[in-house]
């Protein structure tokens, strides 16, 4: 059985999670797992892939990238899936199809993921200079500390009876960030 992974790391990314679909249902995945997730991040889609994955299966991505972000990552993943008797097939890798059943896909898969770790730490590599000249020139001023704004609101929802995780819930922002909030003095307010 033809199992498909798709990932993308935010929900903004649609459009890039439906064409993963469209290629693995085309490449003739009988059952596809997807999810809006962080490489980094515990992927539970992934997760269930791979228990589903029977001997002889075969789990399919349409980049590697996509299943993982460093070589160690993709090797862990690889060898979890040998132990099951499971395949791993990529579908556009340099333009080819690479299945890890033969030596030559082994090869073919370890140099492209040498290559994706290599891009993905350019980048980051590339986005930290960046960040390092903005802040130089005083055009950097970090993410806007949203949860902070939202102070008065947690102290109004938290004075109507709403525990703090119905208000990190209504808020958008996270229970750590509720309780920071109602532990700070209000400005102005009797100590």
């Amino acid at each position: 059985m033809l199992i498909g992974y798709a990932r993308t790391s935010t929900t903004e990314q649609e459009a890039g999670l439906q064409a993963q679909q469209r290629d693995l249902d085309a490449a003739g995945c009988e059952r596809v797992y997807a999810e809006h997730v962080s490489s980094v991040a515990p992927r539970d889609r992934l997760k269930l892939a791979v228990e589903f994955a029977r001997e002889g299966d075969t789990l399919v991505v349409t980049k590697v990238d996509r299943l993982a972000r460093s070589t160690v990552g993709l090797w862990d993943i690889v060898r979890e899936l040998d132990a099951k008797g499971v395949g791993l097939r990529v579908l556009n890798l340099g333009g080819e199809t690479v299945d890890t059943r033969s030596a030559t896909g082994r090869l073919i898969l370890n140099i492209f993921a040498g290559f994706a770790q290599f891009e993905r730490e350019m980048m980051l590599e590339r986005q930290r200079e960046g960040i390092a000249k903005a802040k130089s020139e005083g055009k950097y001023k970090g993410r806007k500390p949203t949860a902070r704004a939202k102070a008065d609101d947690v102290r109004a929802l938290h004075r109507e009876g709403k525990t703090p995780t119905e208000i990190a819930r209504a808020l958008g922002i996270g229970r750590g960030s509720v309780y920071r909030a109602l532990e700070t003095p209000v400005a102005g307010a009797p100590s």
